[in-house]
C-alpha cells in the first residue's frame, strides 16, 4: 500500500527497565515516531544536545546520579521535526561519604548553644544516627544535634551514619573538645596523718579545667608558690598555718577551701620536782 510522505507525528518515549533506577544499572530510552520518510532521532538533556542517531536509542551503560534529570528527543525528516514531551530520569543511590561539621566553629564554650551537622548526597534521602564513642545518641530524619547549653561532659569523639533503602556509610570521626573554667580545686597533704616537724610533706592542688589550669597556693592569703604542688623538704612548726589554692585558666579562677597544717614538735621537754 502506498504512504504519502509526512512530517513525524509526535514521539513516544520510554524507559528500560521501567520502575526504579538503581545507579550502576543499565538503562535504555527509546525514542519513536510515526514517519514517511523515516526520521531521524536527537536527544536532549535539559536542551544540550546528546546524541542524533537514525535508532532512536540512548544507552546509559553503568547510569550515574549526575545522569538524572530530564531529557526530550527530536523527530526530525524532511518534511518537517517535532519535539517529545519530556521525560525524568531519577537515578536512586546510596548515601555517599557524610560531611560533618559544629556550629559554631572555634572554640567551644561551655554553655554556649551548639550544633552537630550531618549530611550525605543520597537518593532518596538518608537517614542520620548519630554517634558518641559508639553510643547511639539519636535517630531519625534530621541531620542536626542540638546542645542547647554544651558541657564538659559533652565533649568526645562523635560521627554519624548515612543510610537508605540502598545503602549506608559512616562519615569521619568529628572531635568536640568543651572548653571551661575551673571546677571547684581539691586539695591534699602527703604523707597523711601527723605531721612531724622536720619530715618531707607536700601539699598538692588539682581542679578539672580546659585548658589546664594554674595553680597558686597561699597561706593566711600571702602568696607561697605559683605552681601545683607545694613542697616542704623539712616542715618546721613555723610552716604551721592555713592555706589555699588558687585555679585558674582564661575562663575563669576559683579558690579551694582552706587547709590546715598542724606541725608536732620533733621533741618535747619534761621539767621534773627534785
Amino acid at each position: 500500500m502506498f504512504s504519502l510522505p509526512d512530517v513525524p507525528k509526535l514521539p513516544s518515549v520510554s524507559v528500560s527497565p521501567s520502575g526504579e533506577i538503581v545507579e550502576g544499572s543499565s538503562v535504555n530510552l527509546t525514542c519513536s515516531s510515526d514517519a514517511n520518510p523515516a526520521t531521524n532521532y536527537t536527544w536532549y538533556k535539559e536542551n544540550q544536545t546528546l546524541l542524533q542517531t537514525p535508532g532512536g536509542s540512548y544507552h546509559f551503560p553503568s547510569i550515574r546520579p549526575e545522569d538524572g534529570g530530564h531529557y526530550h528527543c527530536k523527530s526530525e525528516n524532511k518534511y518537517g521535526q517535532i519535539n517529545s514531551s519530556s521525560i525524568f530520569i531519577n537515578v536512586q543511590y546510596a548515601p555517599k561519604l557524610p560531611s560533618v561539621s559544629v556550629s559554631p566553629s572555634g572554640e567551644i564554650i561551655e554553655g554556649s548553644s551548639v550544633n552537630v551537622t550531618c549530611s550525605s548526597d543520597a537518593n532518596p534521602a538518608a537517614n542520620y544516627s548519630w554517634f558518641k564513642e559508639n553510643q547511639t545518641l539519636i535517630q531519625g530524619p534530621g541531620e542536626k544535634v542540638h546542645f542547647p547549653s554544651i558541657s564538659s561532659k559533652d565533649s568526645g569523639i562523635y560521627h554519624c551514619k548515612s543510610e537508605n533503602k540502598y545503602g549506608l556509610i559512616n562519615s569521619s570521626s568529628l572531635i568536640i573538645d568543651v572548653q571551661y573554667a575551673p571546677k571547684l580545686p581539691s586539695v591534699s597533704v602527703s604523707p597523711s596523718g601527723e605531721i612531724m616537724e622536720g619530715s618531707s610533706v607536700t601539699l598538692t592542688c588539682s581542679s578539672d579545667a580546659n585548658p589546664a589550669a594554674n595553680y597558686t597556693w597561699y597561706k593566711e592569703n600571702l602568696l607561697q608558690t605559683p605552681v601545683g604542688s607545694y613542697h616542704f623538704p623539712s616542715i618546721s612548726p613555723e610552716d604551721g598555718g592555713h592555706y589555699h589554692c588558687k585555679s585558674e585558666n582564661k575562663y575563669g579562677q576559683i579558690s579551694s577551701s582552706s587547709l590546715f597544717i598542724n606541725v608536732q614538735c620533733k621533741y618535747k621537754t619534761f621539767a621534773s620536782g627534785l
